[in-house]
């Protein structure tokens, strides 16, 4: 007898343990998963865990998985932004339930530890401390202590005090600061009469990586030791100041005052230092501030204003004070480009909608006119709508693709786009971009006749006294393609133990490497694979039966599938036919005297071209230049394309380029100016020196224009990984000369003495 014993909802869901612990940095983002730990029930079936619940919260949400074996899991979604510094750790529930009617419920508690990151930069208690100090005050006497407060935990909220430089004035000689608790001594002799009042810029910042810096102002005010000085106060205030404020516009009223009376209390208030405000007084002690030249926001936007006001006692008493002017924004700065043209090299068969470029440009206003939005501004000079081949998006400047290109029918286009700020009135600025396709090896290689590809045998005969080097046959292809992609290799498949025919690998003659033997066979089938050297590579196959025949007479022509009868020729087609070998072999002659000729010509016989050029090179880059150009090109009757492709103008200036290819896999490049009559110094290693972390170059030896006015720097990058990946690169620069070398005087002939009578 089987007894099977039916369960029944008798055990609670159970966790392992009873509280979990996760740490998340408040930079997680939303959407972050982290898997919970599981529950375990000893029922089966629907009496199982069946799902899991989270308290209520405003950070998390739960995402409950049925994994298919009668398992269910849990992960924590992160739904909203974190911030330690609201909100440092978060406390939930998590409920594991079974499937049974009603159901029973075990629970975990989660803690949520909500690790910092250095998002809050450092803030001082004021943007602007003021402190006195008496005149000959002793040395490590204290001005005052900087107080400023990090959010951030840790290194991220310890703090580093420091002076800021700026001009002239180095605080450090007459004060000095604590780094830690930011109290700011005197560390030299401090002279009413030698400054009436220290401007001292202070900073702090946090130990986070990166750190973060605020900074801020302390204004010492010097006081005198004897008796009172002067007062200042401002009764009204116009600040900002807008920068296109006419001369003689008010910015503040000014009052100055003294306790004392008589002649000691009757001042005098003055601006100190050069500004483009002076003081007017109005009646008695009353001053008007008004401004007194051109104001630009972008070379200033605040002015501190420095006022003495001194009485006329014996010895003369004053104060300093500083007023605080800001400078408004007008919109007079048009929006600007990094270059006049910008050049963006695409993939053909690129996706649409692929993005080729970002635009950057900079508006030296603020605000709404500094806003910058982008638009197309015309067509291409084929009458191409831009907008059916690029868009741009008005806010980011972000350029992306409409449609597909293809290298063999559009090389370049060209375009500009306009930049225009939101100010009233809006400005703007013009950018012209170049666009150059760049050719992929998307096109496979095609035999040339009299030879067709796989699928049909081509047949050759050679007589069995060949010798070694016999020529047997020579396949010719083309490659659409450009560049390395469009270079061509042949290779030769015989069958196993034959050895006895070979290829060249960049002329395509099957030639014979031995003699034949009585043990070769009569019929020896060949493939040969035509390959590009693109990336990756491209081929193409053609099969030969080679017959061995017993002597030449036995070998056909290459026109052996026309039929000749043997009466068919009479004396005059005999003649006919002379006459034309004759013509054809002069034609021959002279073609490769005229190519040979062009190949070898001297340097002064060069034709210019003044046409932008754009070139391959052996690493599959593309560059482009418009100048003079000087090139001896070779072409090989293996291929109908060429390495050097001319595009008509106009294309704006760029580094022009002398460019020679020597045929074969020798390709040679020198960068050179736009005026050849330069010297352009290529290795530069003594002149320059690179920074290998930050790629900053620095001048490192004296640099004479009288000895080079150019220097063409080679550059490379490469990362760490293994293998590293490289990347090359470079820099040309153009010595600009300063006048420091004075006039010689030589004296190329002398005739003395001269003849009192000499006319």
């Amino acid at each position: 007898m089987e007894v099977v014993i039916i369960d029944i909802n008798d055990n609670n869901p159970n966790f392992m343990e009873e509280m979990y612990t996760l740490d998340m940095y408040e930079s997680s983002y939303v959407g972050e998963k982290h898997p919970l730990p599981a529950a375990y029930d000893a029922d089966e079936g629907s009496n199982s865990v069946k799902t899991y619940k989270l308290s209520p919260n405003e950070y998390f949400s739960l995402d409950v998985q049925d994994a298919g074996d009668q398992s269910v899991t849990a992960e924590l979604v992160l739904q909203k932004t974190l911030d330690r510094e609201k909100q440092s750790v978060i406390e939930l529930t998590l409920s594991a339930l079974d499937g049974a009617k009603p159901a029973k419920t075990g629970t975990i508690q989660l803690k949520v530890n909500v690790l910092d990151v250095n998002d809050n930069s450092p803030l001082f208690s004021k943007s602007l401390y003021k402190a006195q100090v008496a005149e000959n005050a002793v040395i490590g006497t204290t001005l005052l202590t900087l107080t400023a407060t990090d959010l951030d935990e840790g290194v991220n909220g310890q703090l580093v005090y420091s002076f800021a430089e700026r001009g002239r004035f180095k605080p450090d000689e007459k004060f000095t600061i604590n780094a830690d608790t930011g109290e700011i001594t005197v560390k030299g002799n401090i002279d009413y009469e030698e400054n009436q009042a220290y401007e001292i810029r202070v900073q702090v910042r946090d130990k986070g990586v990166p750190p973060r810096l605020a900074h801020g102002k302390v204004l010492v005010e010097v006081i005198d030791v004897n008796d009172n000085p002067p007062e200042i106060s401002i009764t009204s205030m116009m600040s900002p100041v807008k920068e296109d404020a006419e001369i003689g516009t008010a910015v503040a009223m000014i009052t100055v005052t003294d306790r004392d009376g008589g002649k000691n209390g009757l001042t005098d208030c003055k601006i100190v230092g050069s500004s483009p405000f002076k003081l007017k007084r109005n009646y008695k002690n009353y001053y008007s501030l008004l401004v007194d030249g051109a104001l630009d926001r972008e070379t200033v936007s605040e002015y501190n204003i420095s006022m003495t006001a001194a009485d006329e006692g014996t010895p003369s008493l004053s104060t300093a004070s500083v007023i605080h002017v800001k400078v408004a924004d007008v919109n007079d700065n048009p929006p600007r480009f990094q270059e006049p043209v910008i050049n963006i090299y695409v993939k053909e068969n690129s996706q649409i909608g692929s993005l080729i470029y970002t635009l950057i440009s900079s508006d030296l206003d603020s605000t709404e006119n500094a806003k910058v939005s982008y638009s197309l501004l015309n067509f291409d000079k084929q009458n191409v709508a831009m907008s059916s081949v690029v868009n741009i998006n008005s806010e980011t400047g972000e350029i992306v693709t409409l449609q597909t290109f293809n290298f063999e029918e559009l090389k370049t286009f060209q375009f500009k786009v306009q930049a225009t700020d939101s100010g009233v009135p809006p400005l703007s600025s013009n950018v012209t971009v170049n666009v150059f396709i760049l050719d992929e090896n998307d096109n496979s290689p095609t035999i040339l006749a009299p030879y067709s590809e796989h699928g049909s045998v081509n047949s050759e005969s050679i007589p069995y006294s060949a010798e070694a080097g016999y020529f047997v046959a020579k396949i010719r292809a083309v490659d659409a393609d450009s560049g390395y992609n469009a270079l061509l290799s042949y290779h030769l498949s015989e069958p196993k133990g034959n050895n006895l025919f070979r290829i060249g690998t960049s002329t395509g003659e099957i030639r014979t490497k031995r003699r034949m033997s009585d043990n070769d066979l009569k019929s020896h089938p060949l493939v040969v694979l035509v390959c590009d050297n693109g990336e990756p590579s491209l081929s193409a196959t053609v099969s030969i039966d080679v017959v061995v025949v017993e002597s030449t007479a036995d070998i056909q022509t290459q026109f052996r599938h026309v039929p000749i009868k043997e009466d068919s020729f009479s004396d005059l087609n005999l003649y006919l036919l002379i006459a034309i070998v004759a013509v054809s072999v002069i034609f021959l002659l002279s073609l490769i005297t005229l190519i040979a000729v062009r190949c070898h010509r001297t340097e002064s016989s060069f034709s210019r071209y003044s046409a932008p050029m754009i070139t391959t090179h052996p690493d599959g880059s593309w560059s482009y230049s418009k100048s003079t150009q000087q090139y001896d090109v070779c072409f090989s009757s293996d291929t109908l394309k060429s390495d050097v492709v001319v595009f008509p103008a106009p294309f704006p200036p760029v580094d022009a380029e002398l460019i020679s290819i020597n045929g074969g896999d020798t390709f040679t490049r020198t960068q050179t100016l736009p005026n050849t009559d330069k010297k352009v110094a290529i290795n530069s290693n003594e002149k320059f020196t690179t920074n290998t972390d930050t790629g900053e170059i620095t001048v490192k030896g004296n640099i004479d224009y009288e000895e080079n006015q150019a220097y063409e720097i080679r550059v490379q990058v490469r990362d760490k990984g293994v293998p590293p990946r490289l990347a090359h690169g470079k820099v040309l620069v153009e010595v600009i000369d300063v006048n420091d070398n004075a006039p010689e005087i030589s004296i190329t002939s002398m005739m003395s003495p001269v003849k009192e009578d000499q006319k």
